[in-house]
């Protein structure tokens, strides 16, 4: 076993830290990006509209140490901000990281969240360009996606048409699930707890929707039904849904039954999946997509309907206050 002490982010101090994540990474850079880390500001290529979004992870809140990795956090962190670019048709070009840490943190757990970030952004064809360090009470990690739309019209959640299918691009539930499984201290499911620790979900399948002429996108990030109740808002129509559709992870069932709940909570109220949700024309479905449910005239009830479901079991998914 190692005598060497764990050096600490106020060990080394600023200037090593900044070196640290301004590194070249052993993968090629990304394409588009003309200055990267290290200079004042990065510079990316780009022509036509720029999209942006920008989410923060507090630990503590949205995840653990105890229960993440630091590459996992990190990859979280990148994941949940290209969902957001990439539900509205965009490519994503490059991330930017503002990080905050105690100065008790151990390089390793920033070295692990710089790599975690790398790795997923370069899944997406992009990388992380820039950032900032500060020290404060806890980490956490701030990122802003930057996208480019290229030569396409920018895909809105509030324009669903009447006569659509509602349908989304992988299984939900897991992430949810995993959470409940990691809070209860049930082990034995590692797929359930992966999808909560470090989401992969088929983001690739945007830019083929908005290709394709899908009418409206966008992530779930807050649950399925927060994101149905948001269109159904946005748009003034209703929405139907059947959550026997809805695709879920193979270990779904065994595990409601394990900590004795219904898994369809976890597939239609659950969060964090980063799974897409839209709506396409009759007969347009592309190849990876799965159909849950329908949009129609506004109607007078509930704007959104979720069969076998009463009204108040749509009123969770995640809520930051």
């Amino acid at each position: 076993m190692s005598s060497d002490p764990v050096r600490t982010v106020g060990d080394v101090g600023e200037h090593e830290l900044i070196a640290l994540f301004t590194a070249q990474n052993d993968s090629a850079p990304a394409d588009g990006v003309i200055v990267g880390p290290g200079d004042d500001a990065a510079v990316l290529v780009g022509s036509g509209p720029v999209v942006v979004s920008t989410d923060a992870l507090v630990d503590g809140q949205h995840f653990r140490l105890d229960w993440s990795t630091p590459r996992q956090v990190g990859a979280k962190a990148v994941v949940a901000n290209a969902a957001d670019v990439m539900s509205m048709g965009a490519r994503v070009t490059g991330f930017v990281v503002s990080l905050t840490c105690p100065d008790r943190t151990p390089t390793t757990t920033l070295v692990g969240v710089r790599d975690g970030m790398r790795e997923a952004a370069a899944r997406y064809g992009a990388q992380v360009v820039g950032g900032d360090l500060t020290a404060g009470d806890q980490l956490v990690i701030a990122v802003t996606a930057i996208g480019a739309m290229d030569d396409r019209a920018p895909v809105r959640l509030s324009t669903p048409v009447a006569g659509d299918v509602l349908a989304v691009s992988g299984p939900l539930g897991g992430s949810a699930a995993g959470l409940a499984l990691l809070l209860a201290g049930v082990d034995g499911f590692s797929d359930l707890v992966a999808a909560h620790c470090v989401p992969r979900p088929n983001l690739q399948l945007a830019l083929a929707a908005a290709e394709s002429g899908v009418h409206a996108m966008t992530d779930i990030s807050d649950g399925l039904s927060s994101e149905l109740r948001t269109m159904a808002r946005m748009s003034g129509l209703s929405l139907r849904v059947d959550p026997a559709a809805i695709p879920v992870p193979p270990d779904l069932a065994a595990a409601a039954a394990e900590l004795g709940v219904d898994p369809v909570r976890w597939a239609v109220a659950g969060g964090e999946d980063h799974e897409l949700l839209a709506a396409f024309a009759p007969g347009e479905l592309p190849t990876g997509w799965t159909a849950i449910g329908s949009v129609h005239a506004a109607e007078s009830g509930p704007s959104v309907v979720v069969s076998g479901l009463d009204v108040s079991d749509l009123d969770s998914g995640w809520r930051t206050f």
